[in-house]
């Protein structure tokens, strides 16, 4: 299992390039930015994974800042 907290900006592309290579069977994937991570995850879903579930989660009330933890796996 690997967890991912990546910056707002995401994952670079040779970051989820080792991610791949590494072959894990699931991912947790916890994003401060969900448009960066949409990004990402279909990088990792056309690669082998699929992404099984997603939390919203508001750890900043008031705000427009938003959580997100997604649970991917290997297909």
């Amino acid at each position: 299992m690997l967890v991912l907290d990546p910056p707002r900006s995401g994952c670079s592309e040779s970051v989820l390039k080792t991610i791949t290579d590494l072959k894990p069977q699931r991912i947790i994937y916890v994003s401060c930015n969900p448009a960066t991570q949409a990004r990402d995850v279909k990088y990792l879903d056309e690669h082998g994974y699929a992404l099984l579930s997603l939390l919203p989660v508001d750890m900043f009330p008031q705000t427009e800042h938003i959580e997100v933890i997604g649970l991917l796996a290997t297909r």
